[in-house]
Parts: C-alpha cells; sequence; structure tokens
C-alpha cells in the first residue's frame, strides 16, 4: 500500500499514457493532419485541444468527419487508422522523451511490487515500441488500449477493463477502485476514471489546474510523487 501526504492511500495503479508517461499529443495531432488535410477535414491545435485530445483514433475520425457533415463507411475508418499509426510510426522513430519523474515513479513500484497497468487510448502499435525505448516494458502487468475497447475516454469502460485485468492478475491482493488510482492529464480521462470507481491523481502537464477539479488530487508533476511512503 502507498500512502501519500495528503492521506490518499492505493493498492494498485493505472496510468494514462499520452500526456502523462510521454508527451505525444503534438505528434498525434501532426499525424492527424497528414491524413485529414488532403481530405479537406483538418483542425486546429485548439480544436484537438478542446474537443479529440482523450478521444482514441477512431473516434477522432469519426469526430473530425462528422462535425462537417461527412460520413464514414467502417472499411474508410480502417484505412485512417492505419495511414494515421503508420505516419505517427515515422515521427516517433526520431525519439522521444518521457515527462519528469515518471519512469522513476514506474520503476520505483515495481520495485516495491505494486500492481501497475496501463489504460490508454492509444494504439498498442504506438505504445510498445515508446515503452521499450524508455526501458519500462516489463513493469506493466496489464496494457489496455484502443485495440481492447469499443467506446474511448470518458467512457469508463477501458478503466474497468484495467482494474479487471490487475485484479485477476493479483487475486491475494484485495485490489478494490477505492484503493486504485488512475493517474491521468485530461478532463477526458478523470471522469472515465472515476466512472469506473477509482481515485485520481491529476497532473498538469496538459491542462491547468482549474479543468482537472474533479480529481482526487492534482500535481504539477509526478516527481512529488516519488517522495510517498511506500512498503
Amino acid at each position: 500500500m502507498v500512502k501519500f501526504q495528503n492521506g490518499i492511500e492505493a493498492g494498485c495503479f493505472i496510468f494514462d499514457f499520452d500526456g502523462i508517461i510521454v508527451d505525444t499529443e503534438p505528434l498525434h495531432y501532426q499525424a492527424f493532419q497528414k491524413v485529414l488535410e488532403p481530405l479537406d477535414s483538418g483542425f486546429s491545435w485548439q480544436e484537438y485541444v478542446d474537443t479529440y485530445m482523450g478521444f482514441d483514433d477512431r473516434d477522432a475520425f469519426i469526430e473530425a468527419f462528422s462535425t462537417q457533415g461527412k460520413g464514414l463507411t467502417t472499411q474508410e475508418l480502417h484505412t485512417l487508422i492505419d495511414r494515421k499509426a503508420n505516419i505517427f510510426q515515422d515521427i516517433i522513430r526520431s525519439g522521444i522523451a518521457p515527462y519528469p519523474g515518471v519512469v522513476a515513479l514506474i520503476r520505483k513500484l515495481r520495485a516495491h511490487r505494486i500492481p501497475i497497468a496501463i489504460s490508454s487510448g492509444a494504439l498498442r502499435c504506438d505504445i510498445d515500441p515508446i515503452l521499450g525505448t524508455l526501458g519500462i516494458s516489463d513493469c506493466f502487468e496489464v496494457i489496455v488500449t484502443a485495440d481492447d475497447v469499443s467506446k474511448s475516454k470518458p467512457d469508463p469502460e477501458s478503466y474497468r477493463l484495467a482494474f479487471e485485468k490487475l485484479k485477476a492478475r493479483n487475486p491475494a491482493g484485495a485490489l478494490t477502485p477505492a484503493r486504485t488510482i488512475a493517474i491521468e492529464d485530461t478532463p477526458a480521462g478523470i471522469s472515465s476514471a472515476r466512472g469506473a470507481g477509482l481515485q485520481v491523481v491529476a497532473v498538469t502537464n496538459s491542462y491547468p489546474r482549474e479543468y482537472l477539479t474533479q480529481a482526487t488530487c492534482i500535481v504539477p508533476s509526478l516527481e512529488e510523487l516519488l517522495d510517498s511512503s511506500f512498503p
């Protein structure tokens, strides 16, 4: 059990990916525009922040087209998702850096045998290469991505699934949603985790504090959690 200075306790952690482990949001935005602009369906960075951040690729493309009164067949949607994924892979090959404190926190949790998972709206093929680059691929017992769910955040499906999988892998740990912390950076992510009954530590990596008030607590950096009391 991890104890924080504000009295919060947790027996397991579920991390968001984009905006928490690495700052891939500008890279995703760039990849979306490379796909959408030739189709006259692009959107501004502010629109991405206000509307699309927190969506998985599927829902982002549906939203981009429906906003302009356009429809997509299932095949067209899959083609767009695949094209964007390939462009994103090309972009991240140039290298990517983690947010301060996050790799140290993940390794510390792992060293103390605290169950940890990822719940992300990104594709698994986007996540795995980055985890490998950062040297933390073996730290997560469970990884839930857009490939595993039918609804993206703010729907609670991804956090519920991540928690259920963690609990199944730790039957002796008596894990409960109320003693599970989701680490998030977006209002949609907070709503998703709250809907699954989890506590939420929000980090101001992507939004200012006033957008994150539904979280259990808000921190400017995950470095602040490194001094928590570990068993």
